[in-house]
């Protein structure tokens, strides 16, 4: 190995060893042998990069490549960011006001987990399990969840295109969308069937919890005795707004528990004053239900308050921190996951409905929405049944 390479080596191992020494890459793990093995063979590989590739290897490439590979094995929220995208997390500076009403994840491309009711992406007819191939032409195959998020934020009436894959379909489908305010919550009710109200929560924020106690109440005095709370499709918000969700329905027991790097169970309980809603309760679920909205569908079903009817969630519930590195750069690690009431793994394994329905298939770009919802009919057959019986 070059000596050239072995400082490019060693600029790169640097910061991952003294990462492992402040107890959070690696952690005890570092003092293990087999730790160091895998250090000896990163050492190897990169040195039979630079001696036998076929070309000259832009070294720093290589490197960058290595860092974005190691982030992104353990998450798809976990990111390895550079000292430019280091500034700019720190910097404090608001992100641009104007999105597309689009939640993503990883998986090979970044995808849709989420479009956003009357946004730009599900007027344009995105969908969950979209693959977004590109973003104003740039692949997404190496861009982190982190970057790809930031992407699609502008100026309002500023546009941004996706090179979207659908399911099989083999030839890519170019959408233009026109960026638009992002509203910080969404709520609405209406009556759905005699008796029983349905409330829909399209986006989370600080004021969701006032908004969806507000829109219950107000199905209640219009005659509903039992209530639908519909979070399909909900990836936005802070987790503790889903935690402040789960607060107006259950009056005491264990909300969720944190788990960090130690092990430790950190509970979230109920407090004196929850509970303010009393009625019988359905949640709507589905593959795109993840974060704040997955948690609050767990609280409720943890503590036999709620039945979800619906898909399997995604299992998308973890907090991150930035970690600064030595040379400017920076780690955007899980450092958090939240756990279900009674301790199960939620991120990452999702939730199970109670009862399982699907969502009416995908359908191809340019083709009508389904206009039946199955879930819905499922969840008012199931309040109307135990209503007769």
């Amino acid at each position: 190995m070059s000596a050239r390479t072995r400082v490019i080596v060693m600029s790169i191992t640097a910061p991952v060893v003294a990462f492992a020494m402040l107890g959070g890459f690696l952690g005890k793990v570092m003092a293990r042998e087999e730790t160091y093995q895998h250090l000896r063979i990163f050492d190897d590989v990169v040195g039979m990069i630079a001696n036998y590739y076929v070309e000259e290897a832009d070294m720093d490439k290589v490197m960058l490549g290595a860092m974005h590979g190691l982030a992104d094995s353990l998450d798809p929220d976990s990111a390895y960011l550079t000292p430019a995208e280091v500034k700019q997390a720190e910097s404090g500076t608001p992100l641009p006001p104007a999105g597309v009403g689009l939640e993503l994840t990883r998986q090979y491309y970044l995808r849709v987990i989420a479009a956003r009711d009357n946004s730009p992406a599900a007027k344009a007819g995105l969908r969950t399990g979209d693959y977004v191939r590109a973003i104003n032409d740039k692949p997404t195959r190496e861009m982190s969840v982190w970057e790809g998020m930031r992407a699609l934020r502008g100026a309002p009436g500023s546009k941004v295109s996706l090179t979207i894959i659908r399911g099989n379909a083999a030839d890519p489908h170019v959408v233009e969308l026109t960026r638009e305010p992002e509203p910080g919550s969404a709520v609405s009710a209406r009556i759905a069937a005699p008796a029983v109200g349905y409330v829909r929560v399209a986006a989370l924020g600080r004021d969701t919890a006032d908004q969806l106690k507000a829109n219950v109440d107000d199905v209640v005095k219009r005659g509903a005795a039992k209530v639908i709370v519909d979070v399909r499709r909900v990836s936005s918000g802070a987790i503790d707004d889903g935690l402040a969700m789960a607060r107006l329905f259950v009056a005491k027991g264990t909300l969720a528990q944190r788990e960090s790097k130690s092990g430790a169970h950190e509970t979230i309980a109920a407090s004196a004053g929850d509970g303010a809603i009393t009625v019988p309760i359905v949640v709507l679920i589905d593959t795109g239900t993840s974060g704040a909205a997955e948690v609050f569908a767990s609280a409720l079903a943890g503590n036999n308050r709620a039945e979800l009817i619906g898909e399997h969630t995604i299992g998308r519930a973890a907090a991150q921190k930035l970690v600064r590195l030595p040379d400017g750069a920076g780690l955007w690690l899980s450092t958090i996951r939240y756990l279900t009431p009674s301790g199960a793994p939620l991120n990452e394994k999702g939730l199970e409905p109670t009862v399982a329905v699907d969502e009416s298939d995908a359908v191809e770009f340019g083709q009508p929405a389904p206009t039946t919802d199955p879930i819905l009919d499922k969840a008012i057959e199931r309040l109307t049944e135990k209503k007769a019986a």
